[in-house]
């Protein structure tokens, strides 16, 4: 066969708002300093020798003090301040399966992206690979005959996984050079197996899967499956369903739904 469709065209789902307050002098303070204004006050005492004396004393002092701490602001040797987070990654659109067009963040750079996938109850030990969009913002696949064909891919405008939200690995059920590949028995999971992720910073994220569905592709649920999440989840997709000689590709997938346990 060819190369799956995948669900046709997804959104990652990074949502990554900032906000940034501000305070200002009370009306108690304000109105007590206009009265103080306002308020007569008497004369002050003519200062003697002496007086004259201690004052110039404490101005020389408060000079020195000044001069003394901006040397030492100068000198300081300990870490410039951590820079203040900067604005969400743009947003962009992309197709869904039936044409309309859906947001999605860029990729997230900033946590470390999947490197190997296991799934032992299929026997699937596989590197992982990276897809992104096509020019008509539909999602790539593993192009048939390149050396990762038969390689699960992460979705990069997803979340990686371990972060809230849902990672999207995807993979080819088979073809037809080379029969069965890597999500040839996705299908056969079921709520309880497993499935491990590991990092490209050698962390194991552990989900155990809840749900295995197969959806038509001109009726994929998209929101469900790239949609915000309570936390960090895991999509595995691939072809599924009959196979559509006219079309050459098969006319459903299968999407597998997981949620992060404790490894």
């Amino acid at each position: 066969m060819t190369a799956p469709d995948g669900p046709g065209a997804v959104p990652g789902a990074p949502d990554v708002p900032g906000v940034p307050g501000a305070a200002r002098e009370s009306p108690a303070a304000s109105e007590a300093a206009s009265d103080a204004l306002a308020a007569p006050s008497p004369p002050p005492p003519r200062p003697d020798r002496t007086g004259r004396a201690l004052v110039a004393g404490a101005v020389l002092l408060a000079v020195i003090g000044v001069a003394l701490l901006g040397w030492a602001l100068a000198h300081q040797s300990g870490p410039p301040p951590a820079p203040s987070a900067g604005p969400p990654p743009p947003a962009s659109l992309v197709a869904g399966p039936s044409g309309r067009e859906i947001e999605t963040a860029a990729p997230l750079g900033t946590s470390s992206p999947p490197a190997t996938l296991r799934v032992p109850a299929i026997r699937v030990d596989s590197p992982v690979d990276q897809v992104g969009l096509n020019p008509d913002r539909t999602m790539e696949v593993p192009a048939e005959g390149s050396p990762g064909y038969d390689n699960a891919a992460w979705f990069r405008y997803s979340v990686t996984p371990g972060r809230q939200g849902p990672s999207v690995i995807i993979g080819h059920v088979d073809s037809a050079a080379s029969g069965p590949s890597v999500f040839y028995e996705l299908g056969r999971l079921r709520p309880g197996d497993r499935a491990q992720v590991v990092r490209a910073d050698g962390a194991t994220v552990t989900f155990e899967v809840t749900e295995v569905a197969v959806y038509p592709k001109d009726a994929f649920p998209t929101e469900r499956v790239y949609g915000p999440t309570p936390g960090p989840e895991l999509r595995l997709i691939t072809c599924g369903g009959s196979y559509d000689r006219g079309a050459g590709s098969y006319r459903d997938n299968t999407v597998v739904f997981a949620r992060e346990i404790a490894g």
